[in-house]
């Protein structure tokens, strides 16, 4: 039975969701309601069958439905409330959550906190503006994978993927054992989009060619796609006459970003980054709006599905704190800005008082790839707060820095830290 009131809502039940309401039955929230608009919890990671999660947590390399499935059983056993195949359809700043199911009818639900945890989606044909005529044949990576390790559909037979991004490398892998051809990876831009591992295990490993700098011309085909014209491009992405292509295939899988899905978060007053297209958090994933708290790839896209759990933890443990009026003050926020070399940092702000309690990890991505060492750097103004060796840094691998209890001092004192990533 479905209550009127709860400490904690979590919108979506992925590893984000997962993890925060566990972590918020943990942290003292008594009543605790996952809304999930699909059949069954898990989140994309029931359809991502191959390895790779679970490596940092459990010192495990686990299957998606794997992973997923340790955190509903745990779930469960702590008596976290489930609402399934049910559509959220608003979310005001007052914490009230309208919903529709298909066996609940409408739901109107009070929150002390919620955690928003609905992950991405991606992008489409519209979205990249695709030239051609409209075929079957044209599908996101992520669509063929439902089909293929899901529903036990092949969508073709002979492929080229539009994109380097990691679901697209997994789908070339995934398709190629299953007996299709993929005939090339197509990358716009002049660096790998995606994992440097998914590159060497699912392309290398499979003998199927990536070229940079390359996109798709236009789509040929009236009813189904029968090949595609490719295309090399120069620095500012125009095409490059005489450098196209003709590839038969009968498919065009499209693996080019992924956005998070934020329709929920704009409705209940939510400031979002545009670069991220997920919220401004701090460093407890706690948004403009107070008692609203977002975790996992709502908030930017993870490498790893390892930190989109410990990043679910920290907003579950942070939402459980609000509804009970325990949530420490914000003594000074810190902001915490891009500088040379970084796209964006996450979290956005942070409370100095936050590195007594625990270290506070900063993620960021690189706006141009630099294959020698490099210094991470973090500074307040002109002073040198904290500093960290990596062998490199690519925009397809997350960099991480994390601040503890011997930075306090320089947070403290700070009112704005600067990140850039730089040669060594």
């Amino acid at each position: 039975m479905i209550k009127d009131r709860y400490d904690v809502v979590i919108i979506g039940s992925g590893p984000g969701g997962l993890a925060a309401a566990i972590t918020a039955r943990q942290n003292g929230a008594q009543d605790v309601l996952i809304i999930e608009r699909d059949l069954e919890p898990g989140g994309i990671l029931l359809q991502c069958i191959h390895n790779g999660f679970g490596v940092e947590i459990f010192k495990q390399d686990l299957p998606g439905p794997s992973y997923a499935q340790r955190f509903i059983n745990e779930a469960k056993s702590v008596g976290v409330d489930w609402l399934m195949d049910t559509m959220v359809l608003d979310v005001t700043p007052d914490r009230r959550i309208l919903a529709m199911g298909k066996h609940s009818g409408m739901v109107e639900v009070q929150a002390k906190a919620v955690v928003m945890a609905m992950g991405c989606r991606e992008r489409t044909r519209a979205q990249i503006r695709l030239p051609g005529a409209r075929p079957a044949g044209v599908y996101t990576a992520g669509t063929a994978q439902r089909w293929v390790n899901v529903e036990g559909y092949m969508p073709g037979k002979q492929f080229v993927i539009l994109g380097s991004g990691d679901i697209g490398m997994i789908m070339a892998r995934r398709l190629t054992f299953e007996g299709a051809k993929v005939e090339r990876v197509l990358e716009i831009m002049p660096y790998l989009t995606g994992l440097t591992r998914n590159y060497v295990q699912c392309l290398l490993d499979n003998d199927i060619p990536l070229q940079l700098r390359h996109t798709v011309k236009r789509i040929i085909g009236r009813k189904r796609v029968e090949a595609i014209e490719s295309v090399m491009v120069d620095e500012r992405w125009q095409p490059i006459p005489g450098t196209e292509e003709i590839i038969p295939c009968d498919t065009l899988l499209l693996s080019v970003g992924l956005i998070p899905e934020n329709e929920l978060s704009r409705k209940a007053g939510v400031n979002l980054d545009p670069i991220t297209g997920g919220p401004f958090v701090d460093d407890g994933f706690q948004t403009n709006v107070p008692g609203i708290f977002s975790a996992g790839n709502v908030v930017h896209v993870y490498d790893l599905v390892d930190w989109v759990t410990e990043a679910g933890r920290t907003a579950g443990k942070r939402a459980a704190l609000y509804a009970q009026g325990k949530l420490p003050p914000d003594n000074k926020r810190v902001q915490l800005k891009a500088a040379e070399n970084v796209r964006y940092v996450v979290p956005h702000t942070m409370n100095s008082v936050s590195l007594t309690e625990g270290d506070v990890r900063l993620q960021m991505r690189v706006r141009q790839p630099i294959e020698e060492p490099v210094w991470v750097e973090v500074r307040s103004g002109d002073k040198l707060v904290a500093r960290k060796g990596e062998p490199y840094a690519r925009p397809g691998e997350m960099v991480t820095m994390t601040l503890t209890a011997k930075h306090y001092e320089d947070v403290q004192h700070a009112n704005e830290l600067t990140v850039a990533v730089i040669k060594r």
